[in-house]
């Protein structure tokens, strides 16, 4: 089912109503601006994968893919009811869980007619009650519907060297493995490892050598 949030970014997306939901060949466009085709993904990119590289043969297309920022939980005692309460998660989102989806995507991007926009999103995630079942906590609640609040801040990426960026190789780096990786983006190496995967399946780095301390990379030659 199609959640709120997806409906909310087709609108920011869309210069009108009547650019939403474009029919085009055997495709259902979310929305077309201009000449650009414009994709608003909230789930995995593997469930695109195909209607992009099918669309980029004659289009320009611009992929839109939310990362959560902030989350703030809200309940409800039924679905359209009142509100009951509301607290901000403590979680925080990060521009690099754009990795964790691009592992399904390397066949698409990077490519000279696609734009990978990113914007980083504060949601609002309604719950309400599950049926109790046997051996379920007291209070069991499933997510009802996920909302926009607001667009902290927007991402693009047309090539490798933009995702590159994200990944703060010191300057005079020639050779690295997925344990250099994680100390530079201070995350854990098995993030570090999804993300030299998807870097290398995108040409953006090449698989060198092969050591005690793991796999070698260097950033291929342009």
């Amino acid at each position: 089912m199609e959640t709120s949030l997806h409906q909310q970014l087709k609108r920011c997306y869309a210069p009108d109503e009547a650019s939403t939901e474009v029919v085009l060949g055997e495709y259902r466009i979310d929305a077309i601006r201009n000449d650009e085709l414009i994709e608003i993904q909230c789930a995995s990119l593997s469930a695109i994968r195909d209607k992009s590289q099918k669309l980029l043969a004659r289009h320009k297309l611009r992929v839109v893919k939310p990362v959560v920022w902030r989350t703030r939980i809200a309940k409800a005692k039924q679905a359209g009811g009142a509100i009951t309460s509301k607290r901000m998660s403590p979680k925080r989102g990060d521009i690099l869980e754009v990795f964790e989806d691009l592992i399904y995507f390397t066949r698409v991007f990077p490519h000279p007619n696609l734009v990978l926009e990113v914007p980083m999103v504060q949601v609002i995630e309604t719950r309400i009650p599950c049926k109790r079942r046997r051996g379920r906590r007291r209070h069991d609640y499933k997510v009802h519907d996920v909302g926009l609040e607001s667009i902290e801040s927007t991402h693009e990426f047309r090539t490798v060297d933009d995702l590159l960026t994200l990944v703060n190789v010191p300057e005079g780096t020639t050779a690295f493995n997925t344990s250099d990786l994680a100390n530079w983006i201070d995350r854990p190496r098995w993030v570090a490892q999804k993300i030299a995967y998807t870097l290398k399946h995108m040409s953006a780095i090449d698989m060198v050598a092969r050591r005690r301390s793991g796999i070698i990379y260097e950033r291929k030659a342009a």
